[in-house]
């Protein structure tokens, strides 16, 4: 397995040669041979990190395609070259790789490792944005092929799932005689709210304010419940989960720049806006009643 991940490696940078220097389609699997003799001296196998080298740039036209399709505020040219390269690759093993020997789940995490290795700071969260939204489509295969000790439960109906709570915040702040909100940005290019999970013997409110330093940095006063939304998760072990949202105002009394805390991952980054280019923006359907409601409230 150690061995397929630095093919893998060897394979990525064969391409970052090849897209960079935009060389012809033979250059990159003689890349792999080179790049090996000089970080991978071990590896004697090298057919199939040039099986995937030489596929990446045999099936460019049709992985550039899906990744337009599943990354459509992201022109390919706007992606970095070490990011749109791995993605490539992912797609490639995803698509086109057995999948006997590379589960698909196998092949996006390897992607999202590549990322952190040799990416920039969002690369995993963006990579994993990507792939995750095309093994969507393509119906999750093999997600239900896990270890016997973790199989997962079979499915009950709606009203028997069981119910995890979760909270969230419309941060605004008073500033520059205006009205600003916090939103979040995921890895599908929409501007959401702060979300987190509701620890052990911790009230909504106390969570709320957890959630939102660690996920903002901001201190806030929490203020009155704007509303709800619910949807359904899977969880390896547990099954499907209701999971419910409960969203309420929240006043920071400084407009302090907005950091995304560690371990928040499919959050690229946040930013203050306007009350009046709020509603400009790409936000879920589910989020936008909350968000309405929230700036009724404040104005």
């Amino acid at each position: 397995m150690a061995n397929r991940h630095l093919a893998r490696s060897l394979a990525m940078q064969a391409l970052f040669e090849w897209d960079f220097n935009n060389y012809s389609g033979d250059r990159a699997e003689a890349a792999v041979a080179r790049l090996a003799q000089e970080f991978a001296p071990g590896l004697d196998d090298l057919s199939f990190a040039k099986t995937l080298a030489g596929g990446v740039v045999s099936e460019k036209e049709k992985l550039d395609h899906i990744i337009s399709k599943a990354a459509p505020d992201w022109p390919l040219p706007q992606i970095a070259i070490v990011d749109r390269n791995i993605i490539r690759l992912g797609l490639y093993e995803l698509l086109f790789g057995n999948k006997g020997e590379v589960p698909a789940r196998v092949a996006i995490n390897e992607s999202i490792e590549l990322a952190k290795t040799f990416g920039g700071e969002n690369s995993g969260r963006f990579v994993n944005g990507v792939l995750g939204a095309v093994y969507k489509e393509m119906g999750e295969p093999g997600k239900d092929d896990i270890p016997a000790k973790k199989k997962r439960p079979k499915d009950v109906p709606y009203e028997q799932m069981p119910i995890e709570k979760l909270v969230g915040a419309v941060v605004y702040c008073r500033a520059e005689n205006e009205i600003f909100l916090a939103l979040v940005h995921d890895v599908f290019s929409y501007w959401t709210l702060s979300k987190g999970h509701v620890e052990e013997k911790e009230d909504l409110l106390t969570a709320t304010k957890r959630e939102i330093k660690e996920e903002l940095g901001l201190t806030i006063t929490v203020g009155e419940a704007i509303g709800t939304n619910e949807y359904i998760a899977s969880d390896p072990e547990r099954g499907k989960i209701r999971k419910q949202v409960n969203y309420f105002l929240a006043e920071s009394k400084v407009k302090t720049p907005l950091t995304i805390g560690p371990d928040k991952g499919g959050l690229l980054e946040a930013k203050w806006f306007p009350l009046e280019a709020v509603l400009d923006l790409k936000i879920y359907d589910d989020i936008l009643p909350i968000i309405t409601t929230a700036i009724k409230h404040l104005t």
